[in-house]
């Protein structure tokens, strides 16, 4: 059979949740574009269902995840890398399609998104050193501070940057314990359901990231105000749903990181992706726990041990 009379097999992009890949609850789809409006793919389009499912999952994974050595967390996130080196072709071409990009500065993006998973992979069993510690104190006692992990995080990615955004947004969150429920880019998910893909052949246990695709604002509403999310990361929302998902976060005193200008009158791409991204996100969903611990007093010199 010649190549001209052959059929082309499309790929059938389904949600990443548990560790599994279902359709939709609601079993919608919706029409994925590229930049100059040709189909490319139809994606599941998310409901408050699969939002929720999305959280159990996470929450299950999270005592797993948050438990084992950050040594052992690095070598996960570093087999990641791994995984999408050996697909990196297919990640460029999602990504030229996406962002309208040529392959050149899809793969440079491609590239930068996987030194950006290295990086964070690095940061494990560092950042610890460098947010917590002893603590000076005048007594007869140590204070000593350490991070953990605040629990179930939802993520908003960006919006425009399609897998390198998504990385840096990402990455951070589970390299510190946690587990992530992250809604893709309602326009360019397809990078972000690939991603799951990887995820699932890694050594990533299946909950500790969950992938969802459809409308921004329908799946974050109740993200926002689920009671068992514990943070939410508002990147890829504009100013009018930041704001309203805000409100919704308060209720159980979500811990928020709004990355935009409260005016902002679009949604917050505005980051500089490629840019050293630094260790903000790593402590924007970390708790400090601090130890007390008597040392006693020896003598009227008042000489402890």
């Amino acid at each position: 059979m010649s190549d001209q009379n052959r059929l082309g097999v499309f790929k059938t992009y389904k949600l990443y949740v548990g560790g599994k890949f279902p359709r939709s609850e609601s079993g919608r789809v919706y029409e994925v574009t590229d930049s100059k409006g040709q189909w490319l793919a139809n994606a599941p389009q998310s409901s408050r269902k699969d939002a929720r499912d999305a959280v159990v999952a996470a929450r299950k994974a999270f005592g797993g995840w948050s438990g084992a050595t950050a040594y052992n967390r690095g070598q996960v996130l570093y087999r990641v890398a791994e995984m999408l080196e050996g697909r990196k072709e297919q990640f460029v071409r999602e990504v030229a399609a996406s962002e309208g990009l040529s392959k050149s500065k899809a793969a440079a993006a491609v590239d930068a998104a996987i030194d950006r998973w290295v990086w964070y992979a690095g940061w494990t069993d560092k950042i610890g050193q460098i947010a917590g510690g002893p603590n000076p104190v005048a007594g007869p006692y140590l204070n000593l501070s350490t991070p953990e992990p605040t629990g179930v995080v939802a993520v908003l990615a960006p919006q425009k940057s399609s897998f390198l955004g998504l990385v840096s947004v990402i990455a951070p969150v589970i390299a510190t314990g946690n587990t992530a429920v992250v809604i893709a880019s309602a326009d360019a998910p397809l990078p972000a359901l690939s991603l799951g893909e990887v995820l699932a052949t890694s050594d990533v246990p299946g909950g500790v990231v969950n992938i969802l695709s459809g409308a921004t604002a329908e799946i974050a509403a109740p993200l926002a105000a689920h009671q068992d999310v514990n943070a939410i990361d508002l990147t890829g929302a504009d100013a009018a749903l930041a704001k309203e998902l805000e409100i919704a976060a308060a209720d159980n005193l979500k811990r928020v990181l709004r990355p935009q200008p409260v005016d902002a009158d679009s949604a917050s791409d505005s980051e500089d992706w490629p840019a050293s991204p630094g260790t903000h996100r790593l402590t924007a969903f970390l708790e400090t726990k601090t130890v007390w611990h008597p040392t006693g007093a020896l003598g009227a010199a008042g000489s402890s041990y």
